[in-house]
């Protein structure tokens, strides 16, 4: 069975490589098009307005999640199904963590590796079994990765973490990962 809602961790600015772009349009829309509605930090610049619109364009559900000190920042998405404005950041995540049914991580900041480590350590204590999908379009994760391997290979986590979360390199794979009987 198909996750009901995914939460989308990205940047809020577009990036260098044009690719990373094409990738936030493609995943809004095969996520629309699948029905999943896409949860997020609720702005409109970026990858996150980038991924937002487009799963909007494909006919999904859009849900936006921005603390009310961003509102004006970081230019909150008014288009969205369901806009909601959260008092501080804390509160942000935990409700971007409770309405998803799984996790895809795209390329951003330190605001996207926040939220990358707080669901993956969330997974690794087991308060979470939610899939976390790191797509990794153009090798932007790969130092990431290699952060993460060189950790479980100096003992500071256990042999086997990197079960706790998937690397795809395509949407087309996120969303097979997505539908895999794994995911139920």
């Amino acid at each position: 069975m198909i996750p009901r809602s995914c939460s989308v961790f990205c940047g809020s600015r577009p990036g260098h490589n044009p690719a990373h772009m094409q990738t936030a349009r493609a995943l809004g829309t095969a996520l629309g098009e699948a029905g999943i509605m896409l949860v997020y930090g609720g702005g409109k610049a970026g990858l996150m307005g980038a991924v937002a619109d487009a799963t909007l364009r494909a006919g999904g559900t859009v849900k936006g999640i921005i603390p009310r000190f961003l509102e004006a920042r970081e230019t909150l998405h008014e288009g969205v199904t369901d806009l909601e404005v959260t008092e501080d950041m804390p509160s942000r995540k935990a409700r971007l963590f409770e309405e998803a049914d799984a996790y895809i991580i795209l390329p951003g900041g330190f605001g996207t590796f926040d939220e990358f480590m707080e669901v993956l350590v969330n997974r690794q204590l087991g308060l979470s079994q939610r899939p976390i999908i790191i797509l990794n379009t153009d090798g932007w994760a790969n130092s990431l990765l290699a952060l993460l391997t060189a950790t479980q290979e100096q003992g500071f986590a256990d042999e086997g973490a990197q079960a706790l979360y998937e690397v795809v390199n395509n949407v087309k794979d996120v969303i097979l990962r997505l539908k895999a009987p794994s995911h139920v």
